[in-house]
Order: C-alpha cells, then structure tokens, then sequence
C-alpha cells in the first residue's frame, strides 16, 4: 500500500481496487484500518489488505478564523443567541475522532446566512461545554446573561444548548427568570453541525422565524417535528421532554400541547394553543430569582430498595428530594419489608427535608388520595407533583429552595408558577406521545 505524506485532518482519497472513496483522515484505534469521514458526516474504514494507495488532496487547515462582523438592517428585528455549546455546536475533533463543542456563536451565523434575510443577529459565547456537565454555577450564569440581553431591547433571544439536558434547562430557567416580556427559545440539534444529516441550521432558522413574527413571552423550545426537515415544533419551557437516544423529533410536548409548528424552509409561523403568554400582556418588570440548592436530589424508586438510600441523603444534609414513583404516586413504603423505606421519608422529612413525588409514567398526574398508599405518604408531608414530570419536578425544587425557605418551598412545589402543572388534563393531552 502506498500511503504519502498525510496527517490527520487532511482531505484524502482512498484508493481501492475497483473504487476509491475522499474524505477526511481519521485516527483509528485499530492499525489495520484506515478511517475517513465522508461529505455526509459519517465515518468508514478500510482494511490495509484492501487499499493501494492513500493520495492526500489537501492539508487541514487549522489556523484560527478571524470573527466577521456581521452589519445590521434597521428595519429588521434583532434577535440575540447566546451560545452554551451541546452537539449544536459541535463538529469532529481530528485529533481524538470524537464529537466536540468546538463552533463558536459567530460560526453558527456564518453557518447559517438565511437569519441575515429577516433578522439582525447578536451572537454571543456565554460557556462552550455538554450539556451534561452543567451544574447550578452555569445556570446562574445563563439566567444572568439573558436578562442582560433582554433588557437591550431585543426581540428574542435564542439559546443554543446540547439536547440531552435542554429540557431540563428551559425548565430552570423558566423558574428562575420572573415576568419575561420575550420569546426566550432553546434551540439544539440531534447531529452535530460537520454532518450533512444535522438539523442544527434548521433548528436556528425555525426558532428565528418564530422569535420574529410572534408576539410570545416566556420559554420555549424549538426541534424538528417529524424526522423529515418539513417542519419544527415550539415547545413549552416546563412541559417538554427528550424522548429519543437519537432522532431529530426527539422532543414532545408532556401533559400539554404543541405551542407552534414552523414550516420548513417558508418559515410560516401556525399558532396551535392560544394559551401562551402574550408580550403585551406582561406588566410587571423582569425580575430574576438566581438562588438554586445543589442540595436535592432525584430519586427513582425501584422494588427492592432499602431504606439506606433515604438515609444517605438525610445523613448527607440534603434538603429536598424528588421521588420518581410509579403508577399515580406509589413508593415502595407499604408492606412490613418496607416499612423500613416508609421511616427513612418521614426522617428527611421531620429534619426539615422537602419530598415531592412524581410518576415513571410520563403521562397523567400523581394523586394523593385514591389510594391508601399514596394517603400514608401524604400524612408525613409528601407532596404531590400533579402532571410534572421528575425532572422539571426536579428543577423547580431546587429552585425554590434555593431561594425560599422549606415551608414555602413545599407549599409551592405544588403551586403552577410557570405553566409546569396543568389545570386540567383532557383526555386527548393525557397520553398523546405524537403530539
């Protein structure tokens, strides 16, 4: 095999017996196999019993780009994006073979040009990192750098967040950011932005042409609809979860409908539930509540489980906790195996503790009172999260203890403050997973 002078990260053609194939030199843990990243984003390997010859195209260019200025049309709305990394903002790393958040927030524009025909675009980096790893620091940070764009006097501002925790973050924000008299939308992409599957660029363009010609407050999400680029779906704040490892219509609205649908590429905005939050309609100035407790914890209950691990967070001076139940708000606390499980609550409890339970079922709300289980647990102070589901129940806690005392924060775990808790389920919004 004939292999010249290559690196990883250049632009190479492979040369097969009876075809050659171009793409970018990946690193292989296996050196027997030559890898390379095609056009459309994926990557394939070669045997080295099977290649002639490796010719190299072009080297990788890995000088910094310098930011472009992008200028502003007076009679156009500005939006602001303000960058959190996540796979939106994320391409191959030539050096290790992986995915990384590496495109800044100028890149997203320059990536995208279709924004310049009907907005002004303020870009702005406020960290670059998985959504994973965010912690309660990095949510403060985010809260902050959006009510310093929204009281620029933009029209909307759009997040770019990784999806794997997207929800969760549009949950907190909502808590956290009071009387938002604009459209604040997170916006990610199931495949990073160097593939030619991604649906980073439609994502962004969605969630501007819905910034532009709404008259929305409060927070959003914006993803594709169905696993065809036809359309994005606006999505409520509290209310929305990632349901899929991987497709592009990931996300579905829980317990509530679909805000807007965003046809692709028109751009035509279609209202689906009146019953958003209107600009107009927000009176009282922005405030901003930043406080939230790294001490709470979420907790899936399981058959089997042992009263050490309410003790562990009792021990571990935890002041709040979510328990996932299952069925309208069960928790193995009932026979006399678990009455052990039952003692450890009402310990975390009687120390101050607050304990909200929600369902492993997605769909429908938990309920206090139809059961004699669910009754015993209500009498040492569990709180019943109606239609949340864990993670926005989760979020809001630690919100609120991170900025009330326990007494409160039990009264309004159970209080709908941003739309997170319906007031009425119809049956057609209680089970409805293609919505």
């Amino acid at each position: 095999m004939e292999f010249g002078k290559v690196d990883v990260g250049d632009r190479v053609s492979v040369v097969l017996k009876d075809h050659s194939e171009e793409g970018r030199l990946m690193p292989s843990t296996d050196s027997d196999i030559i890898m390379i990243k095609l056009d459309n984003g994926y990557n394939v390997g070669f045997e080295n019993c099977d290649v002639l010859k490796v010719e190299l195209l072009s080297k990788a260019k890995h000088a910094p780009k310098e930011e472009n200025v992008v200028s502003k049309n007076s009679k156009l709305p500005t939006i602001a994006i303000l960058h959190t990394g996540g796979t939106i903002a994320s391409k191959i790393d030539y050096k290790t073979g992986g995915v990384v958040a590496k495109i800044s927030a100028n890149d997203l524009v320059e990536m995208v040009p279709e924004l310049a025909e009907f907005c002004n675009i303020e870009s702005k980096t406020i960290f670059n990192m998985m959504s994973e790893d965010m912690s309660p620091h990095e949510y403060g940070v985010l809260a902050d750098a959006i009510c310093a764009e929204a009281s620029k006097g933009v029209k909307g501002i759009i997040i770019g967040h990784g999806t794997d925790t997207l929800s969760m973050s549009s949950a907190v924000i909502s808590f956290m950011i009071k009387n938002l008299n604009i459209p604040v939308v997170f916006v990610g992409s199931q495949r990073s932005s160097d593939r030619g599957s991604s649906d980073a660029a439609m994502n962004l363009i969605c969630a501007a042409k819905f910034i532009a010609s709404s008259d929305a407050a409060g927070v959003y999400l914006c993803m594709h609809e169905n696993s065809d680029d036809t359309s994005c779906v606006i999505l409520p704040g509290t209310k929305t979860r990632k349901m899929h490892t991987s497709r592009r219509d990931a996300f579905k609205a829980i317990n509530s409908k679909i805000v807007a649908r965003v046809l692709y590429p028109s751009g035509e905005v279609e209202i689906l539930d009146n019953d958003y939050v209107k600009a107009d309609s927000v009176k009282e100035e922005l405030e901003l509540k930043g406080g939230l407790s790294s001490e709470v914890a979420l907790v899936k209950t399981y058959t089997g489980m042992k009263s050490s691990v309410f003790d562990y967070y009792t021990d571990s001076g935890y002041k709040g906790m979510i328990l996932e139940g299952t069925g309208i708000g069960h928790a193995p606390t009932n026979s006399a195996a678990n009455e052990g499980n039952y003692l450890a609550l009402k310990r975390f409890i009687d120390n101050g503790g607050v304990v909200g339970i929600t369902s492993s079922c997605l769909y429908g709300t938990v309920h206090e009172h139809i059961y004699s289980n669910t009754r015993r647990l209500g009498k040492i102070g569990v709180v019943f999260c109606s239609d949340m589901f864990s993670e926005t129940a989760f979020m809001k806690l630690m919100w609120l203890l991170g900025n009330y005392s326990a007494p409160e924060a039990k009264k309004m775990l159970a209080l709908n403050l941003r739309g997170e808790i319906s007031s009425k389920l119809a049956y057609s919004e209680k089970f409805s997973p293609d919505n």
